[in-house]
């Protein structure tokens, strides 16, 4: 079962070798189109029947309504009456300005769980090549959901293309995301000027990890880390909670660091705290247990995947401190 339902894509074939292949540099009209996002997110009045299905005494419930699909009428969710939606058209015109004028270039873009959730990531022209030809590419993911699971958010990440490992990049604030919350008006020309589109995190980014790429790690601090990151606390231990470690998560990152992993044989990775830092994120984004691969790369960006990132990418920065 996927949880992708439509997508679009340049270039490469996504993970689950599923959506319509563009050309680059198409418009965003034929994006919206081709990804299955030329919908609306439209509202109705929560309805019930208080004398039961055959008798048809219908009320309105005013403190909630109904979020539903344009095109199917398939419902999304119910939420409150303070409720603001994210248009799909919204989330690809964010990228307008950036495409025609900035240089960025929409990569992918689609929808999840049937319209409940969306998104749109474009790469920034950004890169850095590290030792070995290791090379790291610069994007923009904005992604919203109509179901709870996610304020509309927007965040640089990078793509390692040797493994297609992706990691969220801190802005200059210290965070790795704006996040929108339902409750307010999302304004796209706002939350690109908090995140600073015109002069992106990457120089910083690109200095952290060429400095990990330098960083040789001994032993007992690849196990440190890994305790660090893997570390779980024990729910039935008296307090305060012991830590456990997540076993299998910690053994698989230590053979893809070890020479398992793609790329760990580069002179970037091999023994370094780049490469541990890889072993990390392939994990999560290609290894990690889940119902499928789109169940693990909605985690990886979305979930218990990007903080288990974050924690990696935290733990990380502190040997190069």
């Amino acid at each position: 079962m996927h949880l992708v339902q439509s997508m679009a894509y340049v270039g490469a074939v996504p993970w689950h070798g599923l959506g319509q292949r563009l050309a680059p540099n198409q418009p965003l009209e034929v994006w919206a189109q081709q990804a299955g996002m030329d919908w609306r997110i439209e509202s109705a009045d929560v309805q019930f029947d208080a004398d039961g299905a055959y008798r048809c005494a219908i009320h309105t419930y005013p403190e909630q309504k109904v979020l539903y699909r344009s095109d199917t009428k398939a419902p999304l969710s119910v939420v409150s009456r303070r409720y603001k939606v994210v248009q799909p058209a919204e989330i690809l015109e964010f990228y307008r300005d950036l495409t025609e004028i900035g240089g960025f270039e929409l990569e992918t873009a689609g929808v999840l769980k049937e319209g409940r959730k969306l998104w749109a990531l474009a790469r920034t022209g950004h890169s850095v090549t590290l030792r070995g030809g290791d090379t790291v590419n610069g994007y923009l993911l904005l992604a919203t959901a109509c179901d709870g699971t996610l304020a509309t958010m927007a965040q640089f990440t990078s793509v390692r293309v040797v493994c297609n490992n992706t990691l969220a990049i801190a802005i200059n604030n210290g965070a790795n995301a704006i996040k929108v919350p339902h409750h307010r008006r999302f304004d796209a020309q706002a939350v690109k000027k908090q995140l600073g589109v015109a002069t992106t995190p990457w120089s910083d980014f690109a200095y952290y990890i060429k400095a990990l790429a330098d960083r040789p790690m001994a032993e007992a601090e690849v196990s440190r880390f890994l305790e660090n990151i893997f570390a779980q606390p024990i729910n039935d231990t008296p307090k305060p909670p012991g830590l456990a470690i997540n076993v299998f998560a910690s053994k698989k990152v230590r053979e893809l660091y070890a020479g398992q992993g793609r790329g760990a044989g580069l002179a970037s990775a091999n023994g370094t705290a780049w490469g541990l830092l890889n072993g990390v994120t392939e994990y999560i984004d290609h290894h990690r247990r889940a119902q499928g691969a789109d169940y693990r790369r909605d985690a990886a960006w979305f979930g218990l995947g990007a903080a288990l990132k974050q924690r990696a990418w935290d733990e990380a920065s502190r040997l190069i401190a």
